[in-house]
């Protein structure tokens, strides 16, 4: 032992550096994986309120509307009438609860615009969007676009996407040409 290259001076520190760095690895990852595991909790709980509160319920009323007016429509091409006025209702109302989507009369989420907003640069920047949410966004404006050139398409200008409201006077038409024909239907 009269070099000093012979004997690590800190042979005993050695193995207590590996378990601390061995502890602070699995630290890491533990902490890593539990904001994973919570993230992805709350996506799925926040997932089933949606869906459950929000989707399944207006996509029902969508729905039942729909088939409720083709219902009617179809009743009435079957008959003859001297009046043509309600088939022409029931088309138009149809035709237009055709045009209507989910992203048009879903609520806003003000609590996920609230957490955007909070999460925003310094600086105030805008939100990007992902790609797959503009190349929906996209695929709705050809959507219109060829709804607009389709056959049987109405003349009138476009005055935008439907709206909520819209939806709740297309109903009221529901109601008021189903009573007019002695129908007791609920859409």
């Amino acid at each position: 032992m009269d070099s000093p290259w012979e004997e690590d001076p800190r042979a005993d520190y050695a193995p207590e550096a590996d378990w601390a760095k061995l502890s602070n690895e699995f630290t890491n990852s533990g902490y890593r994986e539990g904001i994973i595991a919570g993230k992805e909790s709350a996506l799925q709980e926040g997932f089933d309120a949606g869906f459950a509160h929000v989707g399944v319920p207006i996509g029902r009323d969508l729905g039942s509307m729909r088939g409720v007016i083709s219902a009617i429509a179809s009743f009435l091409s079957s008959k003859s009438q001297e009046d043509p006025t309600t088939l022409t209702t029931a088309r138009e109302i149809s035709s237009s609860l055709a045009g209507i989507r989910f992203s048009d009369i879903v609520p806003v989420d003000q609590e996920a615009e609230q957490h955007a907003r909070e999460h925003l640069d310094a600086n105030d920047d805008l939100i990007e969007q992902s790609e797959e949410l503009l190349q929906k966004r996209e695929m709705e404006r050809l959507e219109d676009m060829l709804q607009r050139l389709t056959a049987g398409a109405t003349s009138r200008p476009l005055q935008g996407r439907p709206t909520r409201e819209d939806v709740i006077r297309l109903k009221e038409g529901i109601l008021t040409l189903s009573a007019q024909l002695g129908l007791d239907i609920i859409p």
